[in-house]
Parts: structure tokens; sequence; C-alpha cells
């Protein structure tokens, strides 16, 4: 419980919020106030949550977070996989918005 009410630096919300998702799933998501990222593997959702709340200066109400497996490819003749990625959807509160235009380092 530590987590939850530590204050992070711009730095570390930079380390953990990787990139937004702009997918037409994630875009319809946004009429409902929810925005997808894709964070840091090893965070969690107290930390998520600091980190939007740093970097936009909004008011997280919900953080879902979810692993995604990486896909077995073929290159080359070679077979391996993708890299796994941990995405974050994040539900505001109510009258908080994020520019569309999110802007991550």
């Amino acid at each position: 419980m530590k987590n939850k009410f530590k204050q992070i630096s711009l730095d570390q919300a930079y380390e953990i919020i990787k990139r937004p998702i702009t997918t037409e799933k994630s875009t319809n998501l946004q009429q409902f106030n929810q925005y997808s990222f894709i964070v840091s593997k090893n965070s969690n959702s107290f930390e998520i949550k600091n980190a939007i709340e740093t970097i936009f200066k909004v008011k997280v109400s919900k953080v879902n977070t979810s692993i995604l497996r990486g896909k077995g490819k073929t290159f080359k003749g070679q077979y391996g996989f993708r890299k796994d990625t941990k995405r974050a959807i994040v539900t505001l509160g109510e009258g908080n918005t994020i520019d569309s235009s999110l802007e991550i380092k």
C-alpha cells in the first residue's frame, strides 16, 4: 500500500507511461472518457494512476491493466516471438479530458 500515496517525479512518470495507443478501438473508448497507454511491464495500477495524474494534470478514477503475450512469428526462417506488452486503460473522473494530441516524450 506504500505506492498508493507516494508522489513520483515527472521523469519516473515518463518511464512508466511509454506511449498512447491510437487504434480505432482505443479512439472509440475516448467518448467514455477512457484512454489507452502502453506502460512499463513492472508497474502497477497505483503507479500508473500517479503517472497519468502527474503528466496530464487530470483526476483518474480507475485503471485496468492487461498483459498481452507476444505473438509467434517467423523471420528469415527463424521462429521467434514478439515482445510482451502491458497495456493500461485509464478512466478519468467527470469533467477531465486529455488533449487528443497525447504528447509523450
